[in-house]
This record gives C-alpha cells, sequence and structure tokens, in this order.
C-alpha cells in the first residue's frame, strides 16, 4: 500500500467514522429530551422513547441490506445515500411542526446509519492489513460506542441552552463535511454479487423486528397483556418465515450459514448483549437522573462524560493488546468489568448519586470497549475473507436491534412503574423502573461473560 492509496484510504475511513459518529450521536442525544418532548408535544413517555427505539429499527432493517448492497454497488455511492437521507432527516427533525413529522425524520435519519456504519467496517476488514485490524477495529468501535454515550451530554446542553430542534441544526454542517469527504476519497470496487436480491426476504425480516420491538413498547402501555404476547408470537413466527425465505428462495438476504460456525454464533450473542447494555443505559441514566434524583437536563447527560472520555481512551488500547496478544484477555476483562458495574447499580441503587452513576459508569464504558470492538474483528478472523461482509452486516445488524430493543423495554418497565401513579409518587415508582433495569442489565453481563468463556475454549479446542 503506498503512502498516497494509505492516505486516500484513512481519509475515506475518516468520512465514514464521521457520519456513523453523528449518526449514533444524533440517536442518544434525543433521550435526554423526553420529558420536555411529552410536555411539547403531550405524548407518554413510551410513546416518546419511539424517536430512538424507530430510529434503530430502520437503521437495523437497512443494515440487513448492506451484505448485499456492498459486493453490487460501489462503496462511494452508498455513503453518498447516507450522507443526503442524513441531511433530509435534520431538517424534517429541525422543523418539525408535531411528533409524527419528528418521527418520521428520525426515521430517514436511521437509512444514514444503516449505511454508513457497515461501510466504515467495510473499509477496515477489507483495506487495513491484518496486523493493523485490531487497532482500526477499536478505532471504529469507539466510534460507535463513544457516540451513545456522548449524545445525552450532547443533547442535554443543546436543549438546555437553547432548544432540542438546534441538536439537528448543529449536527447538519458537519454532515455535509463527512459527505464531501466521501465523495472524494473513497474508491472501493463492488465485490460482485450474481445473487438477486430478497425483497420478500427484507420485508418479512422488517415485520419479524417491528413486531418484537413493537411488543415491547405495548408492554410499557398496558404491560404484559394479550397484546404484548400476540406481537411477540408474530414477531417469531415472521422469523421462522423469514429464515425459510431467506435459505430456500432463489434470493438470499443474509448469509445464515455464517452461523453454524460455533464461535460466530456465541460472537453474536455477546456482540448483542453488549449492546444491549450499552444502549440501554444511556436512556436509563438521564431518565433516571431526572426524575429520581431531580437532576436537569444538562446535568443527566453530563454524568456519562466522564465514562465515554474513558470508553473512547480504552477502545484503541483494547485494540493493540488485542493485535499483541490476541483477543482472549481484553474481551474476558471486559466482560467481568461490565458484572461488576452493572452490580453496583443493582446492588447499590439505594445509595446512588449523580456522582457514583457516574464514577461506575466509568468502570462499565472501560469494560464495554475493551469487548465490544474485539468482538466482531474476532468473529472476522474465523470465517474466509468473502464472509466478512456477512459477518460484517449481520452483526451491525444485531447491535442495532439490540439497541431498539434495549431502549423501548428499559423505557417500557419505567413506563409501567409511572402509569396511572399519582404525579407526586413519580420519583419512586421510577425508582422501581429503574431497579428492573439494573437488574436486567446485571443478568445480561453475566450472560457476556459466559458466552465469552465458551467462544473462546472452543476456538482454542478447534485449534488443536
Amino acid at each position: 500500500m503506498t503512502e498516497t492509496t494509505s492516505k486516500t484510504t484513512y481519509w475515506a475511513l475518516f468520512s465514514t467514522a464521521l457520519i456513523t459518529f453523528l449518526g449514533i450521536l444524533n440517536e442518544t442525544s434525543m433521550n435526554v429530551t423526553y420529558q420536555i418532548l411529552c410536555n411539547e408535544f403531550h405524548i407518554s413517555l413510551d410513546m416518546v422513547q419511539w424517536i430512538t427505539a424507530g430510529y434503530l429499527l430502520i437503521v437495523t432493517i437497512v443494515m440487513g441490506t448492506t451484505a448485499y448492497l456492498i459486493r453490487k454497488y460501489a462503496a462511494r455511492w452508498l455513503h453518498l445515500t447516507a450522507g443526503i437521507a442524513f441531511i433530509i432527516g435534520c431538517l424534517l427533525c429541525a422543523l418539525a411542526p408535531n411528533f409524527p413529522v419528528l418521527l418520521v425524520g428520525r426515521l430517514i435519519q436511521g437509512i444514514a446509519t444503516g449505511f454508513s456504519t457497515p461501510l466504515m467496517f467495510h473499509l477496515i476488514f477489507t483495506q487495513i492489513p491484518k496486523n493493523k485490524l485490531g487497532v482500526m477495529s477499536g478505532i471504529a468501535g469507539m466510534v460507535i460506542s463513544f457516540a451513545p454515550a456522548l449524545g445525552p451530554t450532547f443533547g442535554g446542553a443543546v436543549a438546555t441552552s437553547l432548544s432540542w430542534r438546534w441538536i439537528f441544526w448543529i449536527i447538519i454542517p458537519f454532515v455535509i463535511l463527512g459527505t464531501v469527504i466521501g465523495q472524494l476519497t473513497i474508491r472501493n470496487h463492488p465485490m460482485g454479487n450474481d445473487k438477486p436480491f430478497s425483497y420478500l426476504g427484507l420485508f418479512v425480516l422488517g415485520l419479524s423486528l417491528f413486531a418484537f420491538v413493537y411488543s415491547t413498547a405495548q408492554l410499557g402501555s398496558h404491560g404484559f397483556n394479550q397484546d404484548f404476547w400476540i406481537w411477540c408470537l408474530l414477531g417469531i413466527l415472521f422469523l421462522v418465515v423469514f429464515i425459510g425465505v431467506n435459505h430456500f428462495g432463489k434470493a438470499e438476504l443474509i448469509n445464515l450459514r455464517i452461523f453454524k460456525n460455533g464461535s460466530i454464533s456465541l460472537a453474536t450473542i455477546t456482540y448483542f448483549c453488549l449492546q444491549f447494555i450499552n444502549i440501554g443505559l444511556s436512556v436509563i441514566i438521564p431518565t433516571y437522573a431526572i426524575y429520581v434524583l431531580h437532576s436537569s437536563s444538562f446535568i443527566a447527560g453530563l454524568i456519562l462524560l466522564p465514562g465515554s472520555f474513558a470508553g473512547a481512551f480504552t477502545s484503541p488500547f483494547a485494540g493493540t493488546l488485542a493485535d499483541r496478544i490476541g483477543f482472549r484477555l481484553p474481551i474476558s476483562i471486559g466482560s467481568y468489568l461490565l458484572i461488576i458495574g452493572t452490580w453496583f447499580y443493582m446492588g447499590l441503587q439505594s445509595l446512588l448519586t449523580p456522582l457514583m452513576i457516574s464514577l461506575v459508569y466509568i468502570v462499565i464504558r472501560v469494560g464495554f470497549n475493551l469487548a465490544f470492538a474485539n468482538t466482531i474483528s474476532n468473529a472476522s478472523t474465523v470465517v474466509s475473507r468473502q464472509e466478512t461482509a456477512d459477518v460484517n452486516s449481520v452483526f451491525n445488524m444485531v447491535q442495532q436491534f439490540a439497541g431498539s430493543i434495549s431502549v423501548s423495554l428499559s423505557a417500557a418497565l419505567i413506563s409501567i412503574q409511572q402509569r396511572s401513579k399519582p404525579t407526586s409518587a413519580i420519583a419512586f415508582h421510577t425508582y422501581l423502573g429503574g431497579r428492573q433495569d439494573f437488574i436486567m442489565m446485571f443478568v445480561l453481563a453475566v450472560i457476556i461473560a459466559i458466552t465469552v468463556w465458551y467462544n473462546f475454549h472452543l476456538q482454542a479446542k478447534t485449534k488443536q
């Protein structure tokens, strides 16, 4: 790789990373505005959470197409599509006269992140030498993990000093910059794909994902009633239909054969749980701080800032460590730190203060960043180079779907406790909902540790 090519590649990576960072920053920056939007548009918490859950749902569905699109079309045009969609979505949100328009704008923004995130990893997996794969994936992981944690701080500061609408106006110039740089530097050619696109597969997959997310929204509105179970069953039914269509149809949306590799299956579970905790806490902590600790939107977002920076600096170090000694140690240490951090939230909830939440969050962010990017990097090394696009697409889908379910379920558990309770008791019932959320996060941290241990045990056994 020549010096000129190397510089062009890094600028191309920067452009996709910038769009991805802005998309994910924007994703969680609205979390601290839930109460403001509830009052302005006269809607409930379980309704307003759709601006995040719906956003993540669209991102997940779009990512389901990227394995095919990256092989079929030049990355440059996919990046341009992402930039244009982002700008249109921002304008709709900034000018939204009502909640439905705001929601539509958020869904259009989701298209941008759905394209840009897999493109970033595609450039890394195809343009970066293997001896630098860990550190570059670590930087990508820093973008993905730093942005959602920084989002509430950014959103809180802007909403407090200006207006929530300015969250979108401020982002637009940076989106334009990232789009222009990408058009000047991204030169990847399509990998080739003779298979037709599975429109039916995408439609059925979208129905399945929507049903699962909507079921959790129903949970927040009505509890574990008949509607919740019906939508859950519909989600499972559509998922089974998708697997059948994808496997037996003439067109294939996702290469599900990669899951025959036990290591890929275990890593997928790990990746799902990691992002579930990551995005879930970015909703739970600001909401808990505002309702229970009576913090302002700015303080609620600021609580996450020290952990955000700690995680940002950890991610490249975690990748470098993986390049030198392998993936097992950093991922394992990360899983143990997540158990410690989530246990503090669950076990010492009655003692929590904004400062304590912030300090424990640092532990969680360090643990998350040690494990997150290294998990997908490790997965990419146990498949053929041709299958890295499938790993990229599937894992990015999984992490976005995890985020969507996490937002919806975390908000639902709090909303169930808040609903039909006197206003004077809302802090106490938010506390109870927060407790259920913290228990859920601790259980997921334990699952992560188990799947990580078994995954590397399986990989070691395979190498023998």
